[in-house]
């Protein structure tokens, strides 16, 4: 039940088998585990230490892939860091998450520098363009020998995922290994995953919907093509049948842009077997489109969280009947649904999402006062239930239903943004005088990010200009979409800007 045995057991069984695919290069198991062991000498004789974090600031490749493993591998515990994030997010994950090394890049020492400036304990940054790293990702070193090996259980830490807060504070979701073995056995169990599957990843392992996807391929010693982002649509379905690509994991953004496609019914993509869709929900329009354009594939509309990374799927053989519900919950899980006063509400009725199980995470890493706002006395004394602060209802079938959320958080493209992270971006513009974010409805995004700004009397500021200082500080899925000017934001009696106009 340890996560770094997806790739080494595979490479046992099936030393020879191509394990991954990442453009112009093909690794089969046996040549990733070697990189993996061989990193992980290299990390242990460097002084990793059991438990001790090690950041990923990566874009998906085959070194970021190495890297997740080899940390692992050595009783690390590895954040993997959106590559596109400034350096003000970076100091505040370095400094919550003390990481002893950061696995990056040359290109990125800019921003690791301006991110590590002050920091009472900076992490060692390890540079994949460097030896020794270079000759170990390249896999032209000798074999290395781990010394002082670490004794490594299923209830260490595995993995510290961030995601955003209501603070706007990014807030680190701590997994173990059997957290995640949990979560990877029940999705890889009701997708039916067998090694003969060739999923086809476009989503960045920052985000755990693309992590997982990695981890679930290896364990069943699968075959994962693993991209960059989606970029070219036309590439993709090239891709897709060129490869013979069984497993297409998505999000309605992606699914949005192959629908356009012209022709896309008459391509052969009768390879894929299955198709999933999380983060927002699945247009019901969408559903009959990709049935025709994909007349083989199963299609599962899922729902989860980073917390305890899936909740809940729904049956591809009730995708006609309920498409608007994402399902039930996933194996080794139970939810419900509770009023405010914690009580469990029967069918029909409108409350927030309560689940238990194996994969719910174990805490917000240094975070007790968030931890203990979501994490409650669960069934047994010796468990927690995991209160998601989303709104659901339930049919009589137990099929769910998402309502709305509870907080402010944007969910949008499948990542919960917090609004008062871009807000303070936005007022460093010194014309600025008060700004709101919040979300909008969006058939492909979930929601939109739509800013209202007040500037000062006379200020020429433009929206192109506030969108360029955003995208110059912010990752590129926090910048608005929208941008309106209005001469006053709603205050509430205290004098706070109200995220609601009730």
């Amino acid at each position: 039940m340890l996560v770094h045995n997806f790739l080494h057991e595979s490479a046992r069984r099936l030393p020879e088998k191509k394990a991954l695919i990442c453009r112009e290069q093909t690794f089969t198991y046996r040549e990733l585990s070697k990189r993996v062991l061989n990193l992980k000498a290299v990390l242990l004789e460097m002084g990793l230490k059991k438990g001790e974090r090690v950041g990923i600031y990566l874009e998906n490749s085959p070194e970021a892939v190495v890297s997740i493993f080899a940390t692992l591998s050595a009783g690390g515990c590895f954040a993997i860091i959106n590559p596109t994030i400034k350096a003000r997010k970076l100091r505040y994950i370095l400094q919550n998450s003390s990481p002893g090394f950061l696995i990056t890049t040359s290109t990125q020492k800019g921003v690791f520098d301006e991110a590590a400036e002050g920091l009472k304990a900076a992490p060692r940054m390890l540079s994949i363009n460097e030896e020794p790293f270079r000759q170990i990702f390249a896999g032209t070193g000798g074999e290395k020998s781990a010394k002082n090996e670490t004794r490594i259980i299923d209830n260490d830490l595995a993995a510290i995922i961030y995601t955003s807060g209501s603070t706007g504070n990014p807030k680190g979701v701590t997994m173990t290994h059997r957290n995640m073995y949990s979560a990877a056995a029940s999705i890889t169990a009701y997708l039916e995953n067998v090694e003969d599957d060739i999923i086809l990843n476009t989503l960045p392992f920052s985000f755990d919907y693309g992590l997982y996807q990695l981890l679930m391929s290896f364990k069943i010693g699968g075959t994962l093509i693993l991209e960059k982002g989606f970029g070219y649509p036309f590439q993709i379905i090239e891709l897709i049948k060129k490869e013979k690509v069984t497993g297409l994991p998505c999000v309605p953004t992606i699914l949005a842009i192959l629908l356009q496609l012209e022709n896309l019914e008459s391509q052969d993509l009768t390879s894929v077997r299955y198709i999933t869709n999380t983060a927002a929900q699945l247009p019901k329009g969408y559903i009959p489109r990709l049935k025709a354009a994909f007349p083989n594939a199963r299609i599962y509309s899922m729902y989860g969280l980073t917390e305890c990374k899936r909740v809940s799927y729904l049956p591809p053989e009730l995708i006609d009947k309920k498409p608007g519900s994402v399902g039930i919950p996933m194996p080794n899980l139970e939810c419900w649904i509770e009023d405010e006063e914690g009580r469990e509400l029967p069918p029909g009725e409108i409350g927030e999402l309560v689940v238990r199980g194996a994969s719910v995470m174990q805490c917000y890493w240094n975070d007790p006062e968030g931890t203990s706002a979501i994490l409650k006395k669960g069934k047994y004394p010796f468990e927690k239930k995991l209160y998601t602060g989303d709104l659901f209802r339930m049919d009589d079938e137990g099929c769910l239903y998402f309502v709305g959320r509870k907080d402010d958080l944007i969910k949008s493209r499948g990542e919960r943004i917090a609004p008062k992270e871009i807000e303070d971006v936005i007022y460093d513009i010194p014309e600025v005088l008060g700004v709101r974010v919040i979300g909008v409805p969006h058939e492909i995004f979930g929601q939109a990010i739509k800013a209202e700004i007040v500037i000062k009397n006379g200020s020429e500021l433009n929206e192109k200009e506030v969108k360029s200082h955003c995208k110059n500080h912010l990752e590129d899925l926090m910048v608005p979409h929208l941008i309106e000017f209005v001469k006053e934001l709603p205050i509430s009696e205290s004098g706070k800007i109200k995220r609601k106009d009730y």
